[in-house]
């Protein structure tokens, strides 16, 4: 089946990982996250991939081409980004008249779920949540077989059964896209296209076992958390006799972990990517391709992109560093709060809770941290930001105004 994936989006909220680089070309393990939403279509069935294309969409039709896994691949584009009923008529200039699968290019569901959506279309994923009325929620029949619509952000939902934002049209969808209108928030909603399928066609929920929203950064650590230890141990690269490796741990070809080094998995090392010596990496690590960990570093549950450098003396934990930044000599990064409450952070210029007890740093591309550094948990460092040496940073560094 023809299969839609929206990745117009600018990624706002993912800021500043994203100023280089749309959110769904963002790297998760050891490819963008997109791909993994590619690869489980194709898996379930996809007989055709359409990208629908945005913000720095050049990055998404480089990565992929005109094909993928001997699939088929097109290209739309979403000049302004309209709402996703906008982003689906962008692309019904490449799509057949036939029914056809939308997917979100920052959504990710297991690959047993989609296929379902796949085999049983006219369908909709949906997530069972405990607090609905935050969601897109389902309405559906007695039984529960069927959606008869839905409905946003329900004060008294009529059901526990989120929106998890992939669908499986018939192909009389394709002329409904064009007619929708904007909604509140001034966007034209897929789901007033669902409402009206809904009349018409036997639409069935498709309950789905896992489901992961990857819209901020913390979204991303998490993401990792949920598909790094699924990894198979693979170590292809360079490994010293003194190091020590335990649990499950990729290394990978034209990687070098150094004497001293104690690796406690699940982790990953991509290519390039020096480790040691002397250092310990812990929880779900990735370590990205070139990047440097130096002399006495401890790194646990963060994500380096790649060519970051830990130099050498520092400490890192839950935390996100950006392409090519740098921690200079003695940096340490808290990631937890002594009064217990989660940590909060900055998202598009508003303090918002994290909902995780352990949070650190989120620093953009170029970074440069002066020897010394102390970054409290849920600090954001904007691309390029510097810091002095000794310094103490409490409150993120962001341009609220791109």
């Amino acid at each position: 089946m023809q299969t839609v994936i929206l990745a117009a989006g600018e990624g706002t909220r993912m800021r500043p990982l994203t100023d280089a680089l749309p959110k769904p070309m963002l790297p998760l393990l050891d490819r963008p996250l997109v791909e993994h939403i590619a690869d489980a279509a194709v898996d379930a069935g996809a007989s055709s991939l359409v990208f629908v294309v945005g913000y720095r969409g050049e990055a998404v039709r480089d990565h992929f081409g005109n094909d993928h896994r001997n699939v088929p691949v097109r290209y739309a584009i979403q000049d302004q980004q309209g709402g996703t009923a906008d982003a689906v008529d962008a692309a019904r200039v490449v799509l057949h008249d036939e029914p056809f699968v939308v997917l979100n290019g920052d959504v990710l569901l297991k690959g047993e779920d989609l296929r379902q959506l796949y085999e049983q279309a006219p369908a909709i994923a949906v997530a069972e949540v405990e607090n609905p009325s935050r969601y897109g929620v389902l309405e559906v029949n007695p039984d529960g077989t069927q959606a008869t619509g839905i409905v946003e952000k329900p004060a008294d939902p009529p059901s526990n059964l989120a929106n998890a934002g992939a669908y499986a049209f018939p192909a009389s969808a394709l002329e409904l896209v064009s007619t929708v209108s904007e909604s509140v928030r001034g966007e034209r909603e897929l789901t007033d296209v669902l409402d009206a399928i809904c009349e018409t066609n036997v639409v069935t929920p498709i309950r789905v076992s896992r489901w992961r929203d990857v819209g901020r950064p913390w979204d991303l650590l998490a993401a990792t958390e949920d598909r790094l230890p699924e990894f198979a141990t693979d170590t292809a690269g360079t490994i010293s006799e003194n190091a020590t490796i335990t649990g499950p741990v990729v290394i990978e070809e034209d990687a070098e972990i150094r004497g001293g080094v104690y690796l406690e998995g699940p982790i990953l090392v991509r290519a390039g990517a020096t480790v040691g010596p002397n250092a310990y990496i812990r929880g779900c690590t990735v370590i990205g391709p070139d990047a440097t960990v130096g002399h006495a570093v401890e790194i646990k549950n963060s994500l380096l992109l790649s060519g970051a450098t830990v130099g050498h003396q520092s400490y890192l934990g839950d935390s996100i560093i950006g392409p090519d930044a740098n921690l200079g000599a003695g940096t340490n990064v808290a990631n937890l709060r002594h009064d217990g409450e989660s940590v909060r952070t900055t998202v598009k210029g508003e303090v918002v809770s994290t909902g995780r007890r352990k949070y650190g740093a989120v620093l953009g591309a170029g970074v440069k941290t002066g020897i010394n550094t102390s970054v409290n948990a849920g600090v954001v460092l904007d691309t390029n930001t510097t810091t002095d040496p000794g310094e103490v940073v409490m409150r993120s560094r962001m341009d609220q105004d791109r």
